[in-house]
């Protein structure tokens, strides 16, 4: 569904304007590449709080409670 959303923004964006939607187009792999690092930072975060629940809720698994 996303992928048909932003096919039809991009055919919207076409119809106003064809040189800045070829220059979205062109730029859109840079983009990408410049988000990458902030998603391996974001995973890695995740996994952080992940251990750090893990962590906290230790005791509790320990005397027998289940999530």
């Amino acid at each position: 569904m996303s992928t048909l959303f932003t096919l039809m923004l991009w055919l919207l964006l076409a119809a106003f304007s064809l040189p800045l939607a070829l220059l979205a187009l062109l730029l859109w792999p840079l983009v990408w590449l410049l988000s990458l690092p902030f998603r391996l930072l974001g995973l890695g975060v995740e996994a952080l709080f992940a251990v750090l629940r893990a962590l906290v809720m230790l005791p509790a698994r320990l005397l027998g409670h289940r999530p």
